[in-house]
């Protein structure tokens, strides 16, 4: 059992250096000239303002929300409200608006050869992917008729694929075919999307069975007529569970995801449905308006059970009050993140005092989270963030998420998933641009503040930042925190270890291409890399940000243990140091970094042993040294951190710590009987075989890749039977090696029935067989991950 490890603050000797050595590669940017409106440009403000007008006109009618980010108290309009509203739609508004679009039509099919480019209907307008007008066939706006020059940019509707000006395109609407997200549109397509989805809110049967992700479940979304509600399912049976009614789901509410855009609404207020077991294995019961009051009692009490919140038919919230490190705090974890290959995510977020409201945003992000990983394949990794719209946990401040792998930290009566998962820090906007550019500074200074090793696991609401304004920070001159379009690289594994007159740059064999990437961007004269965090070492350099915007040089190591090794965040190379000099080197502390002046020469040295992967050594001091000299070693490892911890086999338990695998981003999945099997890694299990290797790379990709559909074609009629049999994770394992070639298919820690198993080796022979060019591959053992989830298309 891991014991909580606190942290102690001390003050490094910092030695004065000057950074008048490295160059600021900041560059200014262009005056854009001001567009001059034109009287056609006026006309079209003028049709945006109507558009505008009459947008807020029908929300100040129906009664809804004009601004989404705002959470208001509204009722729901009545039948007599919502008919009346319908019928004016119907006889005057819609009429004129479907007019002004056929006009708008006739006007493009006027301007020359534009006229015979294909229209997008009406009916699939934002939900399917336009045809793009090329650039060379749009002279001039298609609305407005506004020449196009240097100043006067051409910009595309995302919804009718156009070619308009900045003017007649400065509109913004959530596109179906964009994954809900917000795209720019124009003036014409976003009156008749507006008009549109008033439209399909003007309807009668507003009552139906929604997932806290608004979703309907796959039985509804075939017919409008819902069976009766089923109270009593099985675990295999998600779908089904859905059809207990969460009420009131408004279309103006809206979820804020990672990038601070809209994407699909949700209840703002109402709980999500919670599931319940009855106690017998696998069969599960639905329970719905529930009272926060009655919940948070149950809370209160202590039960050895957290509960558990549907967000949607394959992703769930578990949630806690636990007393984590004497803080009371909630512990909001996810369950099915897995599924589209992200790690599950860990929320322990500190109570209030009083608090009587659940901390509901968390569960819209995990929504935004497990949207953002299936659709797009964005994941979150160690030092990774995701950021939140104003407003998220009652602060405007508050920014997001930075999330870590728990290491030293005490996780003694949490209630945890499946590995891998990790711990989501909350910061805030004054911390935003270090977690982009350096989210190791942030996540050490965090556990110098809280006095944790290295980093606190809970978060804590309306605290102060612990960090300002960049001002004269050395990170300014290696990275831009203005767009971002250079940071410091950061090779998985290298790690320095800082000790009495010697430094060791520690970096894996297996990350030299990592290395060479990083050094062929490099400034010739400057070598900069970020370091990951040393969990060899037992303190760490930290910066501090003081009241005056100045930073300053300390360490935080683990209580009550002496400090014999220190670890840097990154070092830096400047060959600017002249012969003349008197001095061999010289070596400093930089804030929480490591800067070394060497000569030109001994520059040159160093990248041609970086670049053939040779040990190098660095003598720091005068030419004819007084006093003892300091060493800077850089050495090559055989082996790197461990990585992959607590991950093991669903065949048979076998650990794959320290095993490469690759995440698949392409989707690959199959769907029956209203569930789907997808692909979301493979594992290489033979330590010695690398996938980026010159030869294999491309041969183990498609051979993995057609293992998978044959798999999966093989076991799509099975689906629910699997599931039945709580096989939900499944996994293959092949095995190649001259003449051989096995497989072993299997699942919730056995080896799938013999039945299933004959069919598996047919259909993955005849991949194999039917490609030599798999013959000739070296010995290779993959293992690839199957999940069954739910169908909710």
């Amino acid at each position: 059992m891991r014991q909580a490890v606190t942290a102690t603050l001390s003050v490094w000797g910092e030695r004065r250096f000057g950074y008048s050595t490295l160059k600021d590669s900041s560059e200014s940017l262009l005056d854009e000239r001001k567009l001059r409106p034109g009287l056609k440009e006026d006309s079209v403000i003028e049709e945006k303002e109507r558009a505008e007008n009459e947008q807020e006109h029908l929300e100040a009618v129906l009664g809804l929300p004009s601004s989404p980010v705002e959470d208001t108290e509204s009722t729901e309009p009545s039948d007599s409200t919502l008919e009346s509203c319908q019928d004016r739609m119907e006889s005057g508004g819609m009429e004129a608006s479907l007019v002004s679009g056929s006009k708008n039509a006739d006007s493009a099919g006027r301007k020359g050869s534009l006229g015979a480019l294909p229209v997008q209907r009406c009916s699939s307008l934002g939900t399917t992917a336009p045809q793009w007008v090329p650039d060379s066939q749009a002279p001039a706006c298609m609305k407005c008729g506004s020449k196009f020059s240097f100043t006067k940019r051409r910009h595309h509707c995302r919804a009718c694929g156009k070619v308009f000006c900045v003017v007649c395109c400065d509109l913004r609407f959530k596109l179906t075919h964009l994954g809900g997200k917000e795209g720019r549109v124009c003036v014409t397509c976003h009156s008749t999307l507006i008009n549109r989805e008033c439209r399909g809110t003007l309807r009668k049967d507003q009552k139906k069975v929604w997932f806290a992700d608004n979703l309907l479940p796959q039985s509804e979304s075939r017919s409008a007529n819902s069976s009766p509600i089923h109270r009593s399912v099985s675990h295999t049976q998600s779908t089904e569970l859905a059809q207990a009614e969460v009420t009131d789901i408004r279309a103006g509410d809206e979820v804020r995801g990672l990038n601070g855009n809209s994407t699909k609404p949700t209840p703002p207020k109402d709980l999500p449905p919670i599931l319940t077991s009855t106690g017998v294995k696998g069969d599960y019961t639905l329970e719905e308006k529930r009272t926060e009051s009655s919940l948070l009692e149950e809370l209160e009490r202590g039960l050895a059970e957290p509960l558990v919140f549907v967000l949607n038919a394959n992703l769930l919230a578990v949630v806690k009050i636990v007393s984590y490190v004497n803080r009371r705090c909630w512990c909001v974890m996810s369950k099915g993140m897995h599924a589209v290959g992200q790690p599950e995510v860990v929320i322990l977020l500190q109570c209030l005092p009083e608090e009587k409201r659940f901390p509901t945003d968390i569960f819209n992000h995990f929504i935004q989270i497990y949207w953002d990983a299936q659709t797009a394949g964005k994941l979150l990794n160690h030092l990774s963030h995701s950021l939140v719209s104003r407003g998220f946990l009652g602060n405007n401040e508050h920014a997001g998420f930075l999330y870590v792998r728990p290491t030293f930290q005490s996780l003694e009566g949490l209630p945890l998933p499946v590995p891998p998962f990790l711990f989501g820090l909350l910061m805030l906007r004054a911390e935003a641009p270090w977690a982009k550019a350096f989210p190791l500074r942030l996540m050490l200074r965090l556990g110098a503040e809280y006095r944790f090793y290295p980093c606190p696991l809970f978060s804590v609401r309306f605290r102060e930042p612990l960090f300002g304004p960049v001002n004269n920070s050395i990170m300014r001159l290696l990275v831009d925190f203005r767009f971002y379009r250079y940071t410091l690289p950061t090779v998985p594994g290298l790690v320095v270890d800082l000790e009495a007159r010697s430094t060791c740059i520690r970096i894996p064999k297996t990350r030299h291409p990592e290395l060479l990437k990083a050094l062929n961007k490099s400034n010739e004269r400057v070598l900069a890399l970020g370091a990951c965090f040393n969990e060899q070492a037992d303190s760490h350099l930290i910066c501090v940000q003081t009241a005056d915007g100045q930073y300053q040089t300390q360490a935080i190591s683990i209580h009550s243990q002496p400090r014999r090794v220190t670890g840097s965040c990154f070092f830096v190379f400047s060959g600017a140091l002249k012969p003349s000099s008197g001095y061999l080197a010289k070596s400093s502390i930089v804030e929480d970094g490591l800067m070394v002046q060497v000569t030109m020469e001994t520059m040159g040295e160093l990248r041609r042993s970086l670049r053939d992967m040779k040990d190098f050594t660095v003598t720091c001091g005068k030419l004819h040294p007084a006093e003892r000299q300091e060493y800077v070693h850089i050495q090559w490892q055989d082996e790197e951190p461990r990585f992959n911890k607590g991950i093991v086999s669903p065949i048979d338990g076998k650990s794959m710590e320290s095993l490469t695998n690759i995440k698949t981003h392409q989707r690959l999945e199959y769907k029956a009987n209203g569930k789907l099997i997808r692909w979301t890694e493979v594992f290489y299990l033979l330590k010695d075989q690398h996938p980026n290797g010159p030869t294999n790379h491309t041969s183990h990709n498609r051979l993995s890749e057609r293992l998978a559909r044959a798999f999966c074609l093989a076991l799509c009629q099975s689906l629910c039977l699997l599931k039945e049999d709580g096989m939900t994770k499944l996994a293959l394992r092949v095995i190649l090696d001259g003449q051989k070639v096995e497989f072993l298919a299997g699942g919730n820690g056995q080896r799938l029935p013999a039945p299933y198993q004959d069919c598996l080796n047919q259909s993955l022979m005849s991949v194999v067989q039917s490609n030599s060019q798999y013959q000739g591959l070296a010995a290779c053992q993959l293992e690839l991950i199957f999940y069954i989830l739910e169908d909710t298309s």
